[in-house]
């Protein structure tokens, strides 16, 4: 599968589906290949049925402010650049709303598979 992307633009922004107890929704995640882990905002999480708060596990953070401790859940599926991965572990953190995108697409959903950007032409492949 091909994706177009805005090769002039800053962040490359996919589109991401999540699943949870309560359903479906789509969101617009940057795809960050210097992120080892991927993370979504709280809000979109609470609203698929998730509660951050009874997450016993805490994953060590580091952000432009400082480290912090955020909570990790397992989210019931993932699909994004045509790739489908369930019972994925997704980082809680809120994002900055200056930041215009729901999450962070990270490696460790990309691990085990060829990423393709081509900034020439405007053009993701994953395979």
């Amino acid at each position: 599968m091909i994706v177009q992307f805005n090769p002039g633009s800053g962040l490359i922004v996919v589109r991401v589906e999540l699943w949870g107890p309560n359903g479906h929704t789509i969101h617009r995640m940057a795809l960050d290949t210097g992120a080892m882990v991927t993370l979504v905002n709280a809000a979109p999480l609470v609203a698929l049925g998730y509660d951050p708060a009874l997450s016993a596990h805490r994953t060590q953070v580091t952000t432009g402010s400082g480290i912090e401790f955020v909570p990790e859940l397992n989210v019931a599926k993932i699909e994004a650049l045509d790739l489908e991965r369930t019972d994925f572990p997704v980082l809680c953190h809120t994002l900055p709303p200056s930041a215009g995108v729901d999450g962070l697409l990270g490696l460790d959903f990309l691990r085990g598979r060829r990423l393709c950007i081509d900034f020439r032409t405007g053009e993701i492949s994953l395979s």
